[in-house]
């Protein structure tokens, strides 16, 4: 089947998501690989199945990559993404749903792989800041540091390892 990689990355995360996906299957057939708003859309229109990627702004997808899936007509649809917020499957589930959502109903989801990305530095600084200024949110602010902390090393060389896995998969 041929297919079209297409991702939106603010950071670099999900680049790197796109590129295991790519590394996942074989050129033959490859249509299109690139940034959202910058890939040839009409080699996206010929593919029947559509890798499509983002960084998870405010529990979603941008605007930008929601215009895409909303285009989506009559495709098989792989969703992949990183969030800096949380490791738990149930968030994640939960981005990947409404991501979903723009995508048109002749559309089918072939499958999803959401995983933990790093933040940038000045949100780790801003929750410290907010810890120091009110004392009566430290211990919320501590738990988002901690979280920051942790997201700093993702995606890890497992993540990119289980997206592969998972995109084999489906063939």
């Amino acid at each position: 089947m041929d297919y079209a990689i297409v991702y939106d990355s603010g950071t670099g995360n999900t680049e790197a998501l796109a590129h295991a996906v790519a590394d996942a299957l074989p050129e033959e057939g490859r249509l299109a690989f690139g940034r959202v708003g910058e890939v040839d859309t009409s080699a996206v229109d010929r593919a029947g199945r559509v890798y499509a990627g983002f960084w998870t702004n405010r529990g979603d997808c941008s605007d930008e990559m929601a215009e895409l899936l909303a285009s989506l007509e009559d495709k098989e649809v792989f969703l992949f993404g990183t969030a800096g917020f949380g490791a738990d499957e149930t968030y994640f589930a939960g981005v990947a749903a409404r991501a979903a959502a723009y995508l048109p109903a002749s559309a089918r989801i072939a499958g999803s792989f959401m995983c933990q990305g790093r933040m940038p530095q000045s949100v780790r600084t801003r929750y410290e800041r907010q810890a120091e200024g009110n004392p009566a949110q430290a211990a919320r602010m501590a738990q988002l540091i901690e979280n920051f902390d942790e997201a700093a090393s993702h995606p890890n060389a497992d993540d990119l390892a289980r997206l592969r896995a998972k995109v084999q998969a489906i063939g």
